[in-house]
């Protein structure tokens, strides 16, 4: 790592686009850290609305509570970062429309809830968008079991944030700090991926 001031690394950052696929726990704190760290540009698709359960891990608010979750992620972005350029698709992802909507990102950012729905994003983007850095979250819930988080580079264009144990469910749910952890896993790994580009 190269020490860097943080203008110059705002000043870098800003040149990039970082597509994210979801925009609940993980996606909604992802891309407030990226937004505050300087990505120029995010590309974020969902199309869920907000519901009161997911205050409790997404980066939302109680007045914000039935807009559409890209529509209410972009407005809070950018009260953090008013430069920030965020590209909202309220949409759900599939096989046809996550090319279109992603190309032309520099990395991609996993953020979906449902397994098949991250197999599919997986697999289309390997065969789609070949080269595009993908940083897959995989084992958050629950609480503590800090040390068994971890990152893990699988090739030059695949890396995996989590435990890659932990599954959600009513018994096991999502909680903000372990959730907040991968999500800034995430991020950092975006960073470190920007950082080393031109």
């Amino acid at each position: 790592m190269t020490l860097m001031k943080f203008s110059e690394i705002e000043n870098h950052l800003k040149k990039f686009r970082v597509g994210i696929a979801g925009a609940g726990g993980l996606g909604s704190n992802c891309a407030a850290s990226l937004a505050r760290t300087g990505v120029g540009t995010l590309v974020i698709a969902d199309f869920d609305i907000i519901e009161q359960s997911n205050l409790s891990r997404q980066y939302y608010f109680i007045n914000q509570i039935g807009m559409m979750k890209t529509a209410a992620l972009k407005e809070n972005l950018v009260h953090i970062r008013p430069e920030i350029y965020v590209v909202a698709h309220q949409v759900k992802l599939n096989r046809k429309n996550i090319t279109p909507i992603f190309a032309g990102c520099h990395v991609i950012v996993e953020a979906l809830d449902k397994a098949e729905m991250k197999e599919m994003l997986l697999k289309t983007v390997l065969k789609e968008l070949p080269g595009i850095p993908l940083i897959i979250g995989s084992g958050l819930a629950g609480w503590g079991k800090t040390d068994i988080l971890k990152f893990r580079k699988i090739d030059e264009t695949l890396f995996v944030c989590g435990d890659e144990l932990s599954e959600s469910s009513e018994e096991s749910p999502p909680l903000a700090p372990r959730v907040g952890i991968v999500a800034n896993m995430q991020a950092n790994t975006v960073v470190e991926i920007l950082m080393k580009q031109i």
